[in-house]
């Protein structure tokens, strides 16, 4: 459990620090710099320890044992770059996530793929993912275009083509305009 308590505490300050590192890429400084502070909650953070394993999320691994992960519902709940936190089910249309968020996503999303592969890391394996979990997640299509676009394009051309900030706002508003022809 002791090696769990720091393997798990250098995996958080790792992740938080690729983050930060990939949204100063993308003008994101603020972002960045308090991007998933939640983790530190004893909540998040005891239950990270217990199915700490390194190669995956302890979430997942506690919502095997158990069916469901109190660390989720505290995290997503209190972290806007999680499309989770913008699903409203009683909401016939979900929302656009704000650009700022979006961003601070994407830069989760290669952090996360890059903490867990380590050395074996490759853009691909971002997409790869998204295709396979992500896509499925409760977001409206202009978001799902959105992180689409962004994620096959990094497996394409690379981090650098896709971490800019002009790059970013040109795929999120090209995803989030609405066809003035429907109404």
């Amino acid at each position: 459990m002791i090696k769990n308590f720091f393997r798990h505490l250098h995996m958080i300050n790792r992740h938080r620090f690729i983050v930060f590192k990939l949204c100063l890429k993308c003008g994101s400084f603020w972002r960045g710099l308090f991007h998933d502070l939640s983790k530190y909650s004893f909540i998040e953070f005891w239950e990270g320890v217990k199915y700490y394993n390194g190669r995956r999320s302890p979430i997942s691994k506690c919502r095997e044992n158990i069916g469901y992960s109190k660390a989720w519902l505290h995290h997503k709940g209190r972290n806007k770059h999680h499309i989770e936190y913008w699903y409203d089910k009683e909401n016939k249309e979900q929302m656009n996530i704000p650009y700022k968020y979006a961003v601070e996503c994407v830069c989760d999303k290669i952090a996360a793929t890059k903490c867990y592969n380590k050395k074996e890391y490759r853009p691909e394996m971002v997409l790869a993912h998204w295709s396979r979990v992500g896509i499925h997640a409760p977001a409206n299509d202009n978001m799902k275009t959105f992180f689409t676009t962004v994620f096959t394009d990094l497996a394409e051309h690379g981090e650098k083509f896709v971490l800019n900030k002009k790059y970013l706002k040109a795929t999120y508003t090209s995803s989030t305009i609405k066809d003035e022809s429907i109404n």
